[in-house]
């Protein structure tokens, strides 16, 4: 009998963002129009990358990869959010909760190793600028970018598998507004430490590492950045990564409370869906937003974009 109640869980229930009424509706407005933005601006970074020869650079290679990420990561959560606004049924299946993870944990792994890879692009073409046509090679580029899509997937299947092998036997609904490993793990009646153990030590090993390529790379570029002797020399030569850095803050700051810490620590279930709603929704509509308006030659792509489509003569 015990392991039959160990089993019956077949499908979770995600709380949403608020259990008021009145709030329902206008905040699936704002959800929708800031997906719709977040779909429309990295479209068009993609498109304006795809179709100015200018832009086929390892950068903007690199570049059009965060704003497939940025599409894709938003797309896994705020889909089924949208339906649960509107909808009084807020369950999700037990096979589903578990893709929506998959996919979720996946795409934010490969956004870690990503960052890391475009810092080191951005170390290569400050400091060696005569030898980054030699290094960041076309190969190179494809190399480092299987490697970051392999790795984010693989992770996340390691954490996918893991989290729900656990017996799930007390209450079905999950605190958050999407299935995520913390919510997730806390529903179990088994012992969550090898669950918990692997999101500390393998993502924090994987994490840490990332982060340190990051900020090693940025140390030098700082660096070297300083050693210019002209104000417009600087001032070219931090613009090339500033919209990076950028990125870089907001995407670390809201995944590093949201994931690097016990679930058994204090924490408000309100603050944790706001701050996840900050790295999953609000930040994919912000970076096609920030390399825009700090990088002249996307800026330009995108407007040439823009006034071709709408100045081009009907055939």
């Amino acid at each position: 009998m015990d392991l039959y109640n160990l089993t019956t869980v077949t499908q979770f229930i995600l709380i949403g963002l608020s259990d008021l009424p009145e709030v329902r509706y206008p905040l699936f407005v704002a959800f929708l129009v800031i997906y719709q933005i977040t779909l429309v601006g990295n479209g068009a970074i993609l498109l304006a990358i795809t179709i100015e020869p200018k832009l086929h650079t390892p950068m903007y290679f690199l570049l059009a990869n965060l704003s497939l990420l940025d599409i894709f990561c938003p797309s896994a959560t705020v889909p089924k959010m949208l339906r649960n606004l509107l909808t009084e049924d807020h369950s999700i299946s037990f096979v589903g909760c578990a893709l929506q993870l998959y996919f979720l944990v996946a795409l934010a792994g490969t956004e870690v190793f990503l960052l890391a890879v475009m810092a080191y692009d951005r170390y290569v073409a400050i400091c060696f600028p005569l030898r980054y046509t030699l290094i960041m090679t076309q190969v190179r580029c494809v190399q480092l970018l299987t490697g970051t899509w392999t790795a984010g997937f693989l992770n996340s299947l390691l954490h996918t598998m893991t989290t729900f092998s656990l017996s799930f036997c007390k209450s079905n609904r999950v605190d958050q507004y999407y299935c995520d490993i913390p919510p997730v793990v806390a529903l179990s009646c088994s012992s969550t430490y090898m669950a918990e153990m692997l999101v500390l030590v393998v993502g924090g090993i994987l994490g840490i590492s990332a982060f340190l390529v990051t900020l090693i790379s940025y140390t030098y570029i700082i660096s070297t950045i300083l050693k210019i002797r002209s104000a417009e020399g600087k001032r070219k030569a931090f613009s090339t990564c500033a919209s990076h850095l950028t990125v870089v803050c907001l995407f670390y700051g809201t995944t590093i409370f949201t994931y690097i810490r016990p679930s058994s620590s204090k924490h408000s279930p309100a603050r944790d869906r706001l701050v996840s709603m900050l790295y999953g929704v609000i930040t994919p509509m912000l970076n096609p937003i920030i390399y825009s308006l700090r990088n002249t030659e996307v800026k330009g792509a995108l407007r040439r974009l823009l006034f071709s489509k709408r100045f081009a003569a009907p055939t």
